[in-house]
């Protein structure tokens, strides 16, 4: 494989996700591949759309097979590429199907990858968290690592168990900072601000403070909100209510533990 170049691809599913991991792909030279999916994209050249495996030609040899589908399409997503999969990887990024569940579909010793990425993939600055199965090579666990690259940063467990955790943490937890800024864009509505000047302060201040955030990497989230915390002064007041047990300590603990038990549900 060429340097800067991605070997070719089959990407099952080209919804949000499939279509934000299409891009990164193409933006580092992504070798002539195939789109499954029979729902019409804009695609272009080299890459083909197909609405059916059978319309795959049979001397096409993916490096990789992409599985980008809901979870409720599994069962016929996985049957159609079965044929395809026996010397390929395959990467899955379809919350909720564990590896065990994924091997039950496909040919024995097929290398598998089960990854959970989140939307922020669509503009390069996602965080994914990837499990490898036994039957991955080191090659094909850095093949997979490329891929996932290509839309932010990946890193990887051992233990697939912690995929439920990290699906409620980093998977749903956009959700949760979008929550937080229509909240913060309603409260400064009712004390009086426009609404247009209300809505750009929540986004900038939520956007900001995460670009912040990220630019200090070695620093722990509680030296921050201390640094912009002054004795006495108003983020300390709003801080003590935020910070009673009953409040944000006991709501975000409760959020996360019933996303993971919801994620552990599905898994079954």
């Amino acid at each position: 494989m060429a340097d800067g170049v991605i070997p070719p691809v089959l990407l099952v599913g080209c919804g949000r996700m499939g279509s934000a991991l299409l891009h990164g792909w193409q933006a580092q030279g992504l070798s002539p591949s195939f789109v499954l999916d029979p729902a019409p994209t804009a695609m272009s050249m080299p890459h083909r759309q197909v609405a059916d495996a059978a319309f795959v030609p049979e001397d096409f040899r993916p490096a990789a097979i992409v599985l980008a589908v809901k979870p409720q399409r599994a069962d016929a997503a996985l049957a159609a590429i079965a044929p395809l999969a026996a010397n390929t990887l395959v990467l899955s990024i379809m919350a909720g199907c564990t590896l065990a569940n994924l091997a039950a579909f496909l040919p024995d010793g097929c290398a598998i990858v089960r990854a959970m990425p989140n939307t922020p993939a669509a503009i390069g600055q996602g965080i994914t968290v990837a499990c490898a199965g036994r039957h991955v090579r080191p090659s094909q666990r850095a093949l997979a690592g490329r891929l996932l690259d290509s839309v932010g940063t990946t890193e990887w467990v051992e233990d697939e168990a912690l995929l439920d955790p990290v699906t409620a943490l980093s998977g749903s937890g956009p959700a949760y900072v979008f929550l937080l800024a229509e909240l913060l864009e309603q409260a400064g509505r009712e004390q009086g601000l426009p609404a247009a000047l209300a809505r750009t302060l929540a986004r900038r201040t939520v956007s900001g403070a995460g670009a912040l955030l990220d630019a200090s990497p070695e620093m722990d989230a509680a030296v921050l909100r201390r640094a912009v915390t002054s004795p006495g002064g108003t983020t300390e007041q709003a801080l003590a209510v935020l910070m009673q047990p009953e409040a944000w300590p006991s709501a975000i603990r409760a959020a996360i533990e019933a996303a993971t038990q919801r994620s552990r549900t599905l898994a079954r």
